[in-house]
């Protein structure tokens, strides 16, 4: 530690961060067994056991919620993970240097778009008038649809306005995975005689495996935590059925109408099924593929 003193005080500042604000927060989700009081505060609260997870589980909303945050959040997993995996390995054979970088700008450049300028965009293109969508299909002598209203197509717009934005982000991760694939092995390919889609098969998809694997945990073990604020941006009175998720009842319950205790038994339930989630499979990929997060 003497000798590299200058690592570990880098080291200093992320944990820092997530002792106070990470672990720090854990020790107040016994807000969850407590009846939350203002004045007595947290730790002065009366102490009611398992009944704000009774009141939850026992809610008509209980099932409503856990499926459509599944089907969300399952539907991009399915959708989403494999998109970024193709556009690297497609990225990797352009030998054009000035349109890759192109291709790499304009599928990266949407990652950087916030999300309430992404709804706002989206809300633009889909309007039931005057959205370039419903205009294009009128010329077409089609009838306008109101896709926002329509709770089908929720899903459908969330997941690939998602997969749009970030998948050109997602891809530099395999594409760094590429990059440190050992040289030597496309040259033995090539003198092989294998061809373009046989050394993608036999060469790079092995090489960045590993890195799929671990992208792959990371994903399943957020499942039941996908993003809030596009989500709740995105909802209206008329797609709630299909819209409404664990994220968005909670912040409905919790913080409008003020019942803090019940909103953080219902947000731990959910964090207590992601690290499920996360434990599991990242025992299976390890015993199958030896790689694994831990």
């Amino acid at each position: 530690m003497k000798k590299h003193w200058q690592l570990y005080l880098i080291t200093i500042p992320p944990l820092l961060f997530f002792l106070i604000f990470k672990y720090y927060p854990m020790a107040n989700a016994v807000l969850a067994f407590k009846d939350f009081n203002v004045i007595k505060g947290i730790w002065g609260s009366p102490w009611v056991g398992m009944k704000n997870f009774n009141l939850f589980f026992d809610n008509p909303m209980f099932w409503p919620l856990v499926k459509n945050t599944i089907y969300v959040s399952g539907y991009l997993l399915i959708a989403g993970f494999p998109i970024p995996i193709i556009l690297a390995l497609m990225l990797n054979e352009i030998r054009n240097g000035r349109f890759k970088r192109l291709v790499q700008l304009v599928s990266f450049a949407p990652y950087f778009i916030s999300t309430v300028v992404m709804v706002s965009i989206i809300m633009l293109f889909l309007a039931p008038r005057l959205g370039f969508v419903n205009v294009a299909m009128n010329h077409f002598g089609l009838d306008s649809i109101n896709f926002l209203g329509e709770p089908g197509m929720f899903r459908s717009i969330y997941v690939w306005s998602d997969i749009w934005q970030t998948a050109g982000y997602t891809s530099v991760i395999y594409l760094a995975a590429l990059a440190g694939i050992d040289p030597t092995l496309y040259e033995a390919v090539k003198v092989d005689g294998a061809s373009r889609i046989q050394k993608i098969i036999h060469v790079d998809l092995p090489g960045i495996l590993p890195t799929i694997m671990i992208v792959l945990i990371l994903n399943v073990g957020s499942v039941m935590a996908i993003g809030f604020e596009k989500i709740y941006l995105l909802q209206n009175p008329l797609n709630l059925v299909n819209s409404e998720i664990i994220a968005t009842y909670v912040y409905s319950v919790g913080l409008l109408n003020a019942n803090y205790s019940f909103a953080t038994a219902v947000g731990l339930f959910n964090s207590v099924i992601n690290l499920f989630l996360l434990a599991s499979v990242n025992y299976l990929a390890k015993r199958f593929s030896n790689t694994s997060i831990w």
